[in-house]
């Protein structure tokens, strides 16, 4: 349904200066289609199904394409893994049409592109204010649900509001929370809300 959106928004607003050639639900068909259209410009969503938008570029070795993530994750892990992945800009999806638009041109351009709080995770990271590695060794120890999970604890969601948002049980949300606890070596919500906001993770 957003692809939808996002293919009816470019015709529309970017007509004569955007052209779709593919679209794609997973990694598999977004490496395929990378290769069978050698499209300018991709737009990732970063947390693509089968790997994510990292895996893409990963899988896409040598193509000429520029990437573009395209995300509801501001969260400073995602955009500075999908930067050192090699994308070329990061937006979010608050993002409106015609600033897509000239993103994807900026981005086809060689230039790069990032909603402005965006940037300055790129800048921290670079400038060794965020510690990068730290952040990602701790993450790693987590599942990818479990992060979604942490994200929207240390957001101050409560058990239910977390429940309802990721489709899951409460009671499954109280084992991911327990398994984040464990694994970050935290005792308390407020712990890992500290945790969180000191890596730029919310």
């Amino acid at each position: 349904m957003f692809r939808s959106g996002v293919r009816a928004e470019l015709t529309s607003v970017g007509a004569g200066q955007v052209e779709v050639v593919a679209e794609a639900a997973d990694v598999d068909e977004a490496v395929a289609a990378v290769a069978t259209h050698e499209p300018e410009v991709v737009l990732l969503d970063v947390h693509l199904p089968g790997g994510g938008g990292v895996e893409v570029m990963r899988r896409s070795p040598g193509t000429p394409a520029r990437f573009l993530a395209l995300s509801v994750s501001d969260a400073a892990e995602d955009v500075i893994g999908t930067i050192r992945g090699g994308a070329r800009g990061y937006v979010t999806k608050t993002i409106t049409g015609p600033e897509l638009v000239a993103a994807i041109r900026r981005v086809s351009e060689g230039d790069a592109v990032f909603s402005p709080r965006l940037a300055g995770f790129v800048l921290d990271a670079f400038a060794g204010s965020i510690d990068v590695a730290a952040v990602d060794e701790d993450l790693d120890r987590l599942t990818e649900r479990e992060r979604e999970v942490m994200r929207l604890i240390a957001r101050g969601y409560a058990y239910k509001e977390v429940a309802k948002e990721l489709f899951i049980s409460i009671k499954t949300v109280e084992t991911h929370m327990s398994s984040v606890l464990r694994k970050l070596q935290l005792s308390s919500r407020h712990e890992l809300t500290r945790w969180a906001n000191d890596r730029r993770l919310l």
